[in-house]
């Protein structure tokens, strides 16, 4: 396959290109190298340095010529908490969306893998041992400040308990970056049936691993937990480390990309379809941090303040079945080795 790869210097991106190339795949790569992604604005040799808001341009149009799928992983993220954010995420993430599928259309692309996110979920899948399932609302902020981290039963008020995510829960986006990739999917969707055409979106859940970068928006927790144990410092750890997630190493990340491409181009899958993509082994923040301390061989531990972000949800923890039975994807860093290893990985500074 010859591939137009997004967010080629990312994390994520270069992880793709790699895993894409060692499989004889060729790749044309592309980034906006966003400082803030990248601490660089100057792109590594081999990735052609554009904005994809601009993918109408003649530049565009000459790498799309002969593309048989396009990888897309550029978007601008993190919490996206403050009000301010909207415009910077719906101009990167949605309207590059836009623009890319436009101009896949115009040269006759008409196959696509899209990153999105397992922040569409909003809050997880929940049980109550006496009710069945149920949607929690938002926690309440008194609750948060009391100590009280659970989520409900709206019916007998006892604490939840949470249970597997599958890629048709209810989709229900919390901050603006979330809707962002939300609306990345409705416009991948909506692509499919006006052109023709067919497309993966794969949800990642929370990923990890080596050139993971370094004390920026684009960090995730573990790499901070990370950082606190570089500079002598307890990883601190909000509410009582008991939220329950999914990380998934980076290389397995491009491993579910590559088997993504490969189905959609021989049109072995739905014409749009989403997929979580998680290691299977679900974890609490608190073992996360406790983790990342082991493998640095150091006498550390975790501190768990009782601190809390509004907005954060309690647990989500996704299915990896229909990842398996449609991709054939599985994922092979268990997470409780992975995040010891990432203690001493190599990161992007």
């Amino acid at each position: 396959m010859r591939v137009l790869l997004t967010g080629a210097a990312g994390f994520i991106g270069g992880a793709i290109g790699r895993a894409l190339a060692a499989d004889g795949h060729e790749v044309v790569g592309v980034d906006l190298m966003l400082d803030s992604a990248h601490g660089s604005t100057t792109p590594p040799e081999g990735v052609h340095q554009l904005d994809v808001r601009e993918a109408g341009s003649p530049e565009w149009t000459g790498l799309l010529r002969g593309v048989d799928a396009v990888c897309h992983q550029a978007a601008l993220v993190g919490a996206g908490v403050r009000v301010g954010d909207l415009p910077a995420y719906a101009s990167h993430n949605d309207l590059g969306t836009a623009a890319l599928l436009a101009a896949m259309h115009d040269a006759g692309v008409d196959r696509l893998v899209l990153a999105s996110s397992m922040v569409v979920y909003g809050e997880g899948r929940y049980t109550c041992p006496r009710h069945g399932d149920q949607q929690p609302p938002p926690r309440d902020l008194a609750a948060l400040e009391s100590g009280d981290f659970d989520n409900h039963c709206p019916v007998c008020a006892e604490p939840l308990a949470w249970s597997l995510v599958p890629e048709d829960a209810r989709l229900d986006p919390r901050s603006s970056y979330a809707a962002s990739k939300l609306a990345q999917e409705h416009y991948a969707s909506s692509w499919v049936r006006q052109a023709g055409a067919g497309a993966v979106a794969l949800r990642y859940h929370n990923v990890y691993g080596p050139g993971m970068p370094r004390d920026t928006p684009y960090s995730g927790v573990a790499a901070m937990f990370r950082s606190s144990l570089e500079r002598g410092e307890r990883p601190q750890v909000f509410e009582d480390g008991g939220q329950v997630r999914d990380f998934v190493h980076v290389d397995d990340v491009a491993r579910a990309n590559v088997a993504a491409l490969e189905q959609v181009v021989a049109k072995s899958v739905p014409r749009y379809a989403a997929y979580n993509v998680c290691s299977g082994t679900p974890v609490t923040i608190l073992d996360v941090a406790t983790r990342v301390a082991e493998g640095t061989g150091r006498d550390i531990a975790p501190q768990v303040t009782g601190g809390f972000r509004v907005g954060d949800v309690r647990h989500v923890v996704a299915s990896p079945e229909l990842a398996t039975a449609e991709l054939g994807f599985t994922a092979s860093v268990d997470p409780h080795t992975g995040l010891a290893d990432f203690a001493t990985a190599p990161l992007r500074t």
